[in-house]
């Protein structure tokens, strides 16, 4: 039944494609921590895009604090991607907090050759979380703790509050 389920087949298309995007990025450049890099501005790229357009169709609502922050987070994984993350591990200050994936939809037919052990093939996901959140006045780091394909039993990806980018709002839009 997958081919009448549009979208588990765009889903795998995204996979797929995202796969031959990184096989072209190890090629083009000289090591893994280039194409880490490389990835994270991509995905911080597209974040700062995908925003406009998970607010028109999720129409969320206003974020008050970094915890509305993290269900918006979790509304979008599963938009996006299909997938619904647990929010959890919140630090005792609550600036940080985990988006935990039990199945990782990007990693999925993928498996990593030797030589690309300190890849982090979905750092993608990272650079979007950095530049969605940019885009509505939030500066957050976003890191891999586990990764499906370096034989952990889920995805954690930790995302910290660094400060709000009072600057970036306009006079009398506070």
């Amino acid at each position: 039944m997958r081919a009448n389920d549009p979208k588990k087949v765009s889903g795998e298309l995204f996979t797929l494609t995202y796969g031959s995007l990184v096989a072209q990025l190890l090629k083009d450049y000289e090591n893994v921590d280039d194409v880490n890099r490389q990835l994270e501005r991509m995905g911080y790229n597209i974040g700062m895009r995908l925003i406009e357009d998970f607010l028109a169709r999720a129409n969320p609502g206003r974020c008050y604090d970094l915890r509305d922050t993290a269900d918006k987070i979790q509304q979008a994984f599963k938009l996006y991607l299909g997938v619904s993350p647990s929010i959890g591990s919140w630090s005792p200050g609550g600036d940080e907090f985990s988006v935990v994936m039990e199945t990782n939809p990007m990693a999925e037919f993928v498996e990593l050759p030797e030589h690309c052990l300190g890849l982090r093939y979905s750092n993608i996901l990272t650079g979007v979380i950095r530049g969605a959140c940019e885009m509505v006045q939030l500066e957050v780091m976003a890191w891999f703790i586990a990764d499906q394909l370096k034989g952990d039993n889920m995805t954690e990806i930790r995302v910290k509050f660094v400060k709000r980018l009072e600057d970036a709002i306009p006079a009398g839009e506070d």
